[in-house]
């Protein structure tokens, strides 16, 4: 049975966080996944992460919001640095899914995905692209679909964490 009208989202946890980090903000991402739904009609987000034992909490959290989660195992580098790049995982995730979906949100800034996106765009299944932080989006990406290229920093006050007293 076709999903009709189902977008899904997939999410490059790491490059969402930290091109909002980068931009001197936090993100909610309860809030998110409630713009993902209204704005692109998003059913299914898929947000790829290291997995992180002490995050374990946050995981919950997020699972709680409306994420699916896909974890990759970590390593710590010479620096002690988190590693656990999840570029593969998303790919071969959007194209488990591409029969299921009728279009798809990446969302990311990383040009690695650009042959995912042109494939996606090749096949009309591209809903948009979202980057969180235009200044340290791919150049890569920007010219794929500059129609169809939306930045976080534009929604800072919509998607912006406070926290609660």
């Amino acid at each position: 049975m076709e999903k009709q009208g189902d977008n899904y989202a997939f999410i490059d946890g790491a490059n969402l966080h930290r091109g909002i980090q980068e931009l001197g903000w936090k993100l909610d991402y309860r809030r998110f996944r409630v713009f993902l739904q209204e704005k692109y009609h998003v059913s299914l987000a898929y947000l790829f992460l290291g997995y992180v034992p002490e995050f374990s909490g946050l995981y919950r959290d997020l699972q709680n919001w409306g994420y699916t989660l896909i974890f990759k195992p970590t390593l710590r580098n010479a620096n002690e640095e988190i590693k656990g790049n999840c570029d593969a995982e998303l790919v071969l995730q959007t194209m488990i899914d591409f029969q299921d979906f009728e279009r798809a949100v990446i969302v990311t800034g990383d040009g690695d995905f650009a042959c995912l996106v042109s494939y996606l765009i090749k096949k009309n299944k591209l809903a948009c692209v979202v980057s969180p932080n235009p200044k340290k989006c791919s150049v890569l990406l920007k010219r794929l679909v500059p129609e169809k290229h939306v930045f976080l920093d534009r929604f800072k006050e919509r998607l912006e964490f406070r926290e609660h007293k």
